[in-house]
């Protein structure tokens, strides 16, 4: 059986107003309009709900069973009002948050830190891997928004920069390039060279600068994490190209030496990305209007 939610609410109204005329003047709608759907829901549940008197009506058993359900239903309509009223006004909600390594170490605890601050009652989720891995998890709907260092070729993912990097070249301090301003690419590549995984945003951008100057790269050594790599670096394992994100603690300790490479471009920006054609919440949308404005 389907009942027209309009006829439980009039039924609801007359109910609890003793008469047809009070719950007609409670909705705002004439008397026949009311007695009309009332009869319409009484042919609908098959029975009688409503005697009429001198005085009004009265409810039968059937209508009283029927009132309480309805007093019910129009209760949680009322709660789901206020809280879809919430949810606009970020009174509560959730924000999955994907960031690929270097963005989600480097840059996001900060980003988060802010808008943590401006939403205390929405609730974080936050995953942190390559940028091909959560390209993926952002496809698959696990996240609602995505920060990445490279740029995305998937039709489905829309993309926005928010920032912009660059990758510079770390040697350890008795390194024989550790002094100067910068190095050549061809120098670089001549390296034992240690670079991210493959999938990783970085190694993408580095491998596609390195191949406009007509250099192909043969890492010695591949690391999942830029941390990884600073330790190969100062153990003597190698040289590596890194995000300047990543190495501003040991520039200031003069734990590595750091190097521009002058005939590459290793500028990147970096990447919010949401799946293409789909509203963002309102957690979402206030978290791109912070990257936006560049806030942290």
């Amino acid at each position: 059986m389907d009942m027209n939610r309009n006829h439980l609410a009039i039924f609801r109204a007359v109910a609890e107003a003793g008469s047809v005329s009070g719950g007609a003047a409670r909705l705002g709608i004439t008397q026949p309009s009311a007695s009309v759907q009332i009869a319409e829901l009484e042919r609908e549940v098959g029975t009688k709900l409503l005697d009429r008197v001198a005085r009004g009506v009265v409810l039968t058993d059937a209508g009283r069973l029927l009132l309480g359900f309805a007093q019910r239903i129009g209760e949680l309509e009322k709660q789901a009002a206020a809280a879809l009223e919430e949810h606009k006004g970020l009174a509560r909600g959730r924000l999955a948050i994907g960031a690929s390594t270097t963005i989600g170490i480097y840059l996001l605890p900060e980003l988060l830190g802010s808008f943590r601050r401006a939403h205390l009652a929405v609730a974080l989720e936050v995953f942190i891997d390559n940028t091909s891995i959560v390209e993926r998890r952002l496809e698959d709907e696990t996240l609602d928004l995505a920060l990445t260092e490279g740029p995305c070729v998937a039709a489905t993912l829309a993309q926005e920069i928010f920032a912009q990097d660059r990758l510079l070249l770390i040697v350890p301090p008795g390194h024989k390039f550790a002094g100067r301003a910068h190095v050549t690419a061809r120098q670089v590549a001549a390296e034992p060279l240690i670079m991210r995984e493959p999938g990783s945003g970085t190694r993408v951008v580095m491998e596609q600068a390195f191949a406009r100057a007509g250099l192909t790269l043969s890492p010695t050594m591949a690391l999942s994490s830029s941390e990884a790599i600073k330790r190969a670096v100062m153990a003597g394992l190698g040289v590596a190209v890194i995000s300047a994100l990543t190495v501003q603690q040991e520039t200031a300790q003069k734990s590595l030496a750091v190097l521009a490479v002058k005939d590459v471009n290793l500028a990147r920006p970096l990447y919010a990305l949401h799946r293409r054609g789909r509203s963002l919440s309102p957690a979402a949308s206030a978290f791109m209007q912070l990257l936006r404005t560049g806030k942290k």
